[in-house]
């Protein structure tokens, strides 16, 4: 019953099927691989990406999608382990093929499903301290209006044994691996994963190419932080580095830019109407983001025009939120 309510959780928050969770065969999903760069893929399923750096030290995983594709994510990492490394090369006495760590992006179970599948193969996971203190505790997860569901605690087997305030570094298959944490975006645990030296970017659930992303003002979210995280990367990153969106397909810098630019032109236009007063329910009647319905409100779309418009909202009204606790309006 746990797993089929987090599984349920999980589809609604990826926004990847209309169908709840337990409906889902799993035995239909197939991994796809797409390659970044030498040694580092993405790995894409039901849930959130996967990116992997695989090497001769192992294999490193940004997030770890749904518990029962745990099974077909190693086997796609022993396929390309073998294309690339020779699938047994010694490195710090691991294969190419196994999973040595998995960073979380966040805690939402499409990106932290199978966390316990590769911790019980030796794996160590990592994240930010909100991440564990989430995953850990359950809560609430929601935009602080038409979206809003349970959240579970999980096992202790899931929960990451390593975390860290804002940066952490993992030195694996030559590269250095920067997880850095940026406060306050898509829940307050966010981080976004670098390859310096791969020249690509790992973003979870800040950069999303599905429609309107979903923000999680509940769990600490804020189109604010949104905004700020995404102007970092575009700083960081060089102009031609790949960028892994949270859902959808590898992204380039000029699609990173014109998705920040509509977060800034739609927080605008509901700004501007606070400011003149109107409510929540005018900016509704009155399709005030109507301007980007057709590009990033697809037919049943999950978060919809007026699920965004309530998202931003909430966002700009100041919504705070406690860990394991319901969403608080000042």
């Amino acid at each position: 019953m746990l797993y089929q309510r987090l599984c349920c959780l999980a589809i609604l928050l990826a926004a990847t099927s209309p169908a709840p969770a337990q409906e889902q065969d799993f035995s239909k999903v197939e991994i796809r691989t797409t390659p970044l760069a030498e040694g580092l893929y993405v790995l894409q399923g039901a849930g959130g990406n996967i990116t992997a750096s695989v090497g001769a030290d192992g294999a490193l995983l940004v997030d770890s999608e749904y518990a029962p594709l745990a099974d077909k994510i190693r086997a796609a990492i022993r396929g390309v382990g073998a294309g690339g490394t020779g699938g047994s090369q010694p490195g710090n006495g691991s294969r190419s093929d196994q999973v040595r760590y998995v960073i979380n992006t966040h805690y939402h179970y499409d990106h932290t499903g199978a966390n316990a599948a590769f911790a019980q193969d030796g794996a160590t996971l990592i994240a930010q301290d909100n991440v564990r203190t989430r995953l850990k505790t359950g809560g609430t997860a929601g935009n602080g209006g038409s979206i809003t569901r349970e959240v579970p605690a999980v096992e202790a087997t899931a929960l990451p044994q390593v975390t860290f305030d804002h940066e952490l570094t993992v030195h694996v298959n030559g590269d250095d691996v920067r997880a850095v944490h940026y406060p306050s975006a898509h829940t307050d645990g966010d981080s976004i994963v670098y390859f310096p030296q791969k020249g690509a970017v790992a973003m979870g659930d800040i950069y999303v190419r599905y429609g309107f992303p979903f923000i999680d003002i509940n769990s600490g979210g804020s189109v604010q932080g949104m905004i700020a995280a995404c102007e970092d990367v575009l700083r960081l990153v060089p102009a031609d580095a790949r960028v892994v969106p949270g859902h959808g397909d590898v992204a380039g810098v000029a699609d990173l830019r014109e998705y920040l630019q509509m977060l800034k032109d739609t927080t605008a236009a509901v700004a501007a109407a606070l400011k003149t007063g109107k409510t929540l329910a005018q900016m509704k009647e009155q399709h005030i983001l109507g301007a980007w319905s057709e590009r990033y409100s697809p037919p049943k779309a999950f978060v919809d025009t007026d699920a965004f418009t309530e998202t931003l909202y909430n966002s700009l009204r100041g919504h705070t939120a406690r860990h394991g606790g319901p969403t608080r309006s000042r």
